[in-house]
């Protein structure tokens, strides 16, 4: 049994918690009770508050007995109380009016009663009439009769707002929607956008304002703003049962803006609503706009994906769709026999029936903008070479050659397309089926494919991925030209140098097996051609590529035997490649010190050849070698001068290898977005998706977040084509905040939310709980302050074992309870933090929090536990290192401590005591600089001597 002062201080509690179930299961709570205790004020003023709370928390229809009740309450035994509470029973009328037109199975009569007995109480009560006109209209637009519809809401315009009129954002939302239905878009963005622009105390705003116009918007051309509307009108709503209706517009509305994948999950969000749904109405809307989302996601040709259903067997999307039409046509045919009309069955065949809205806008923010495809692979900036019409096949051949090792890479494939449409026959002999090459059995087993880099880096340093062919050494050298052999002798040798461009215009990353097979071919032809030189270098490059497919000690004997034989044949800029091509292949095995060596012999011979290209090649390489054995100042370097020659020779796609490894490798954040924005001009998705991410968080760190956001958005897209599912939970973590950054809360909680989903699935509990005291920070920002709180509680459970982290959270917990008045609250949230930062060692974190908590004991009127927290502070203080109670901030904390209490003392009219607490306190603070802060101590200094004199 609990007595009258407990219930009223549940009462007291009942008011503080947002609408919903926990807001309804303490009224509940507290009408069980209530009977019980002679206290008639109690039982009127806890059911007025249950019926508010039945309205607004998704349950109206046991509204209907706790109003009714009040209304009997009143007219029977009329008391002070009652005519204190008259404003807000009337105002109930209201919502009682619109929750009876939602259930069909209460007679049109009882409604009309309803508003019959509001007139006249609002007429009894002085009020106007202006709210008695719009719920006539509500009531007539819902039955569907048009005309007497129209009448009422001319007449609810012309009246002037009042005391019951609803609130300044809810009136325009229905002026909005009345205009809409009537295809006045226009009108009805120009008469409720002037609304937003002001401050609004009403719970059902800003979201339904801007959920009204959403379609309006898009209508009149304002794309960004129907996308915004949707996304803070739709994270507002969709913790509340009672805005089950307007999630139906949200999920129709993705549905006609291309969105469908986002209607499908706030669909499967909201499904298990149906079980609950908080009318007949409600459940109606629900399903023809779900019905209307998954027919449209069955004609994508997705009838089959899986929508879940708690307690309930799956379901495909196009069985669902099927349920939800006979559903919602069943509903609306039983609204239509209470009515006597058709307008619910017109106007749900309408919905189900409607068309694309023909504009496909980007709604949720991870997503890239609708107007961007992805990014196709950058031109190199080298055109491609018309081949001459006149050239034998060993021209042909040497043209190729030529091209490949200038890294024309276009070209080259030109010129080997035209040789195989003019010579075929050397085609077909040069493929290995036809010369007798299958090729061993390739790699190591169970490897998707080989690293080309260094283990552990945060990125491959194998330059850009999806390159025509790797750098086996020297760009594109095939072997050394010793002339132009006899066509008509010769073919082997010519299907031979086919073979070998084949192997280098390959990628073996894509297809290693047919690379193998394509030198292997290679080193055979030439070699029954008696070209040594030439099969020598085949057999370089299939060394390199044993090497990188674990084959280590096959691989550098290969390397070593064109080593061999170019020292005693080759000229200086053979001897070049096959020693580049060993320092490649020592590099694969982590000889990193032979590998160097290697590159300075291969320097030696390429400054003798003049051949500045490979010396290019081989910085690359250098720079390698150094970031495998940590030297970033020597790979750095080597970087840059590699990415130098290539910005001014190309091709795009060397200069953005190197310029990977810049961004890798620098320190300043100026350098790793420079560098990576040439990485971008020319590389491939794989390589893009780490290098948006990068210059994303270097553009975070450079504190610019509005152009950290498209790189990031980049990022997230190919996280997702790539089902990197852990890059793009970090993605999005970066996202949110560079959304947070640019004034974007609502895209940044969006975002966060996401990344929170993966990084719990994924059981990453640190990044989880980074995400969610952002998360917090940005409800708060967005007024969503029971989410903030649940996210500060959840940290503070969570963070066991870590006080600094504890009493960081706990101090913005306490913060957000002071700025919601809720003082008491506040001071024991600041009194926990205190402890915890105490533990941390914390000792000005821990001043700072015992200030606050001064201030909230103030307002929360608990003068006595106030000045013992001051006096807490001032023996904490007492009790630091010399060094440390010297610093601004320690001096600062324990000043503002003394003048918290001062006031305190002072507006309780104890001013000799706040004497004691502001003496010396000017003094201090002008000492640390503070000037304005002790011109304030001094003015309320002067104040206590005043008043103790008198």
């Amino acid at each position: 049994m609990k007595t009258a002062e407990e219930l009223w201080e549940l009462i007291s509690q009942a008011e503080d918690l947002p609408y919903g179930a926990a807001q309804i299961a303490l009224v509940e709570q507290i009408l069980r009770h209530v009977e019980a205790v002679p206290d008639p004020q109690l039982a009127f003023v806890s059911r007025l508050i249950a019926t508010n709370a039945y309205i607004y928390g998704g349950e109206p229809a046991k509204a209907f007995v706790t109003f009714s009740w009040c209304v009997a309450d009143f007219d029977r035994n009329p008391q002070p109380y009652h005519q204190r509470a008259q404003h807000s029973l009337l105002w109930l009328f209201k919502s009682m009016v619109n929750a009876l037109a939602k259930f069909p199975e209460v007679p049109l009569a009882r409604t009309y009663a309803v508003l019959d007995d509001m007139e006249r109480r609002y007429r009894e009560y002085g009020s106007g009439l202006g709210a008695l006109y719009k719920y006539r209209y509500v009531v007539a637009d819902h039955v569907g009769l048009r005309d007497e519809a129209d009448s009422w809401y001319e007449k609810w315009q012309a009246a002037p707002r009042d005391g019951l009129s609803d609130c300044v954002g809810c009136d325009p939302t229905d002026v909005a929607a009345y205009l809409a239905t009537r295809g006045r878009f226009g009108e009805a963005v120009e008469h409720a956008h002037p609304v937003l622009e002001g401050t609004f105390n009403c719970t059902e705003q800003p979201q339904a304002i801007l959920e009204e116009l959403m379609v309006p918007y898009l209508m009149t051309g304002r794309e960004a703003e129907a996308a915004d509307a949707h996304r803070r009108s739709y994270r507002l709503q969709r913790a509340n049962l009672a805005d089950m209706e307007d999630i139906a517009g949200h999920i129709t509305f993705c549905a006609r803006t291309g969105n469908e994948h986002r209607g499908l999950e706030i669909l499967q969000r909201h499904i298990d609503w149906l079980d609950k749904a908080p009318s007949p109405a409600a459940a109606m809307d629900f399903s023809a706009a779900g019905s209307h989302l998954l027919a449209r996601v069955t004609e994508l040709g997705h009838g089959d994906a899986v929508v879940r259903r708690r307690d309930r067997p799956d379901v495909t999307a196009a069985e669902l769709a099927a349920e939800l039409a006979a559903g919602a046509t069943e509903l609306a045919a039983r609204f239509d026999a209470r009515n006597g009309t058709t307008a619910q069955s017109s106007r749900i065949a309408e919905w189900l029936a409607r068309e694309p809205f023909g504009v496909t806008l980007t709604l949720s923010p991870s997503d890239r903008p609708a107007a961007s495809a992805r990014r196709d692979k950058k031109d190199t900036g080298l055109a491609v070479v018309e081949v001459p019409a006149d050239l034998s096949a060993t021209d042909l051949l040497d043209l190729a050659e030529e091209h490949v090792g200038e890294d024309r890479d276009e070209a080259a494939k030109a010129t080997i397309a035209a040789f195989d449409a003019r010579f075929p026959a050397a085609t077909v002999l040069a493929s290995p089926e036809v010369a007798g090459e299958t090729g061993p059995s390739f790699g190591v087993a169970g490897e998707a494919r080989p690293s080309f880099g260094v283990a552990g880096e945060t990125g491959p340093s194998f330059g850009v991925a999806g390159e025509a062919r790797p750098s086996f050494g020297v760009a594109g050298e095939t072997g050394p030209s010793f002339g132009v052999a006899d066509e008509a002798g010769s073919l082997l040798e010519v299907a031979g140098r086919r073979a070998a461009l084949q192997g280098v215009v390959t990628d073996w990353r894509r297809d290693p097996e047919g690379v193998e097979r394509a030198w292997r071919t290679a080193r055979d032809l030439l070699t029954r051609a008696g070209a040594a030189e030439r099969a020598a270098a085949a057999g370089g490059r299939l060394g390199v590529l044993c090497c990188f497919t674990g084959r280590q000690e096959e691989g550098i004997a290969l390397v070593r035997a064109e080593v061999a034989h170019v020292a005693r044949h080759g000229d200086d800029r053979q001897r070049s490649s096959a020693w580049s091509r060993l320092a490649v292949a020592q590099f694969a095995g982590d000889d990193f010190a032979g590998a160097r060596e290697s590159l300075d012999r291969a320097d030696e011979f390429a400054a003798a050849a003049d051949a500045p290209r490979h010396l290019a090649v081989h910085a690359v390489w250098r720079a390698r070698v150094a970031m495998a054995t940590e030297d970033p100042e020597q790979a750095l370097a080597s970087a840059t001068r590699a990415r130098d020659f290539f910005r001014a020779h190309g091709p795009a796609t060397r200069t953005a290898e190197a310029a990977l490894m810049i961004a890798d490798l620098a320190e300043e954040p100026e350098q790793v977005v420079e560098a990576l924005g040439e990485v971008l001009a020319a590389c491939e998705p794989e390589v893009a998706l780490m290098a948006h991410a990068h210059r994303g968080r270097a553009l975070l760190h450079l504190d610019r977040p509005g152009e950290a956001v498209a790189d990031l958005v980049e990022a997230a897209a190919l996280c997702a084509e790539f089902d990197e599912e852990q890059a793009a939970a970090f993605v999005r973590h970066d996202l949110a905040r560079a959304y947070g950054g640019a004034g974007r809360p609502v895209e940044a909680a969006e975002v966060a939310e996401e990344a929170l989903l993966r990084f719990e699935r994924l059981e990453l509990d640190a990044p989880a709980d980074d995400v969610r005291f952002l998360l917090a920070g940005l409800y708060r920002e967005i007024g969503d302050n029971h989410g903030a709180l649940s996210l500060y509680r959840t940290l503070i459970e969570r963070l066991d074992g870590n006080p600094a982290g504890r009493g960081q959270v706990g101090e913005q917990a306490g913060a957000l309870l002071y700025d919601l008045d809720r003082d008491a609250e506040a001071a024991q949230a600041f009194q926990a933090a205190a402890r915890d930062l105490h533990e941390a060692g914390d000792v000005i974190g821990e001043l700072r929090v015992l200030r606050r908590r001064v201030s909230a004991l103030h307002y929360a009127d608990d003068a006595p536990a106030a000045l013992a927290a001051a006096d807490e502070a001032e023996k904490l203080y007492a009790g630091l290192p010399a060094e440390v109670a010297a610093e601004p901030q320690a001096v600062w904390q324990r000043s503002m401590i003394a003048r918290e209490a001062a006031g305190l003392l002072l507006a309780r009219d104890r001013h000799a005591e706040a004497v004691a607490y502001l003496e010396g306190l000017p003094e201090r603070l002008r000492a640390i600089g503070a000037d304005d802060d002790a011109a304030r101590a001094e003015d309320m200094l002067g104040q206590a001597r005043s008043a103790t004199d008198e």
